[in-house]
């Protein structure tokens, strides 16, 4: 049996972190599953309540927090364009000061702990597919600064931390990711397309839909969180966790279509700015360092996340 932890989980109530909370606690772990509740909801974590090795507690990380821990995932800060760019000057407070106030709390506490960055710090990548040594393409002054350029503020604590204090720090680059407990308004390419084709509405595609993505279904990413965490200590990262298989914008849309069975036809607006062209990431040191790699296949993942919309959406 596998020695029980005490784990803290900022941000854990929302759409990664309560499938995190819900793996560790049905693991036999002590979770404390911290939000502020600003895009996370309770309704994610409402079955594990009458665990009694879970606990949910309100708080902002913003400001420091006390408590005894082993390990700590640092998943706290909106996530989505609409939510990150709704409070920009509150985005990059969540990534620093949120990074700032963890970080301060492994070293007193001796906790190993967890960075959940993002794909975003590749900004709009001029190498593809990314590898983790490619520096980005980051516009620092954008609309989506807020929290591309947050999360590689909060990658340098990490590693700075990590250099000055000997702290046990591990960094995931975490690409799209889709599945159950997104909401309905995320603002995602994944939750809009489902919510406009279940609702009948025209699917909105930006640009011409050329542009790709790759999609990683959130149970293949919870094992990748979990496989870093738990690899030897010279494993910090970062590593990109996501999946390597590309679609193109308009290929999503187009399954969405045929799994929803709906007949909503497309209508094309300008692409955002700054928006990347072009996300994949090289999962090679996933392969080699945590013998890890995606196993869902997007049809069937949307189909899961599509059955989950249909039962929360009017």
């Amino acid at each position: 049996m596998l020695p029980r932890k005490r784990i803290l989980i900022t941000g854990g109530a929302g759409f990664i972190g309560s499938h995190l909370c819900e793996r560790l606690v049905d693991a036999g772990h002590d979770v404390i599953c911290l939000d502020n509740y600003f895009t996370g909801t309770k309704e994610n974590i409402l079955k594990l309540l009458d665990y009694p090795n879970f606990e949910l507690l309100r708080h902002d990380v913003t400001f420091p927090l006390y408590v005894e821990v082993d390990e700590i995932y640092n998943l706290a800060c909106p996530a989505s364009p609409v939510h990150y760019q709704y409070d920009p000057v509150q985005t990059t407070k969540t990534s620093v000061h949120g990074a700032i106030n963890m970080l301060g709390l492994a070293k007193r506490t001796g906790a190993k702990i967890f960075q959940s960055s993002t794909s975003e710090v590749y900004g709009d990548p001029a190498v593809h597919p990314q590898t983790e040594d490619y520096r980005g393409n980051v516009n620092p002054i954008g609309p989506r600064a807020c929290y591309d350029e947050g999360k590689r503020c909060a990658e340098t604590l990490f590693f700075d931390y990590y250099r000055q204090h000997d702290l046990r720090i591990r960094v995931a680059r975490i690409f799209n990711t889709y599945g159950p407990r997104m909401r309905p308004d995320d603002g995602r390419v994944v939750s809009n397309f489902i919510v406009q084709a279940l609702r009948g509405d025209a699917i909105t595609i930006y640009g011409n839909g050329s542009q790709t993505r790759s999609f990683c279904f959130i149970d293949d990413l919870i094992n990748g969180f979990i496989c870093l965490m738990d690899a030897p200590d010279h494993v910090i990262g970062p590593i990109n966790l996501g999946n390597p298989r590309e679609f193109t914008i308009k290929q999503l849309a187009e399954l969405v279509i045929k799994i929803t069975g709906t007949k909503s036809k497309f209508i094309f607006e300008d692409l955002p700015e700054d928006d990347p062209l072009q996300r994949c990431p090289d999962i090679g040191l996933a392969k080699q360092k945590l013998d890890w790699q995606p196993s869902v296949d997007l049809e069937i993942g949307l189909e899961r996340t599509i059955n989950y919309f249909s039962q929360v959406i009017e």
